[in-house]
């Protein structure tokens, strides 16, 4: 049974730092693409960052901003956030899509919310 569980979401000022965490149980992420999606109030899911083998991938709006990383002997991925901003509120979602057959499974969310 494949399971997704996020952390690290919580409240922080404009321009602080997060680092969003999501452990991985039953499928090795080292083989797979990773990926943050992040829901806002009214707006569609959005993709943030993606990390694969061929590479990693950011959403314009936070490029040079947030870092994927992803700990092969932890089976996790992070999500590192500095210089937040109200913008960048929204639930974060962590997200797996495996290799060959482009299965999606999904973490639960965590809340992240930035004050100004």
């Amino acid at each position: 049974q494949v399971q997704l569980v996020e952390s690290g979401g919580g409240l922080v000022q404009a321009g602080g730092s997060l680092r969003l965490s999501c452990k991985v149980s039953g499928i090795m992420v080292s083989i797979n693409t990773m990926g943050w999606y992040r829901q806002a109030p009214g707006k569609q899911r959005e993709l943030v960052a993606s990390i694969a083998s061929s590479g990693t991938i950011y959403a314009d709006s936070v490029k040079g901003r947030f870092t994927i990383s992803r700990d092969n002997a932890k089976n996790t991925v992070y999500l590192q956030m500095n210089s937040l901003t109200p913008e960048d509120t929204a639930i974060y979602i962590c997200n797996l899509r495996t290799r060959y057959t482009s299965n999606d499974y999904w973490g639960q969310g965590t809340q992240v919310t930035v004050s100004s």
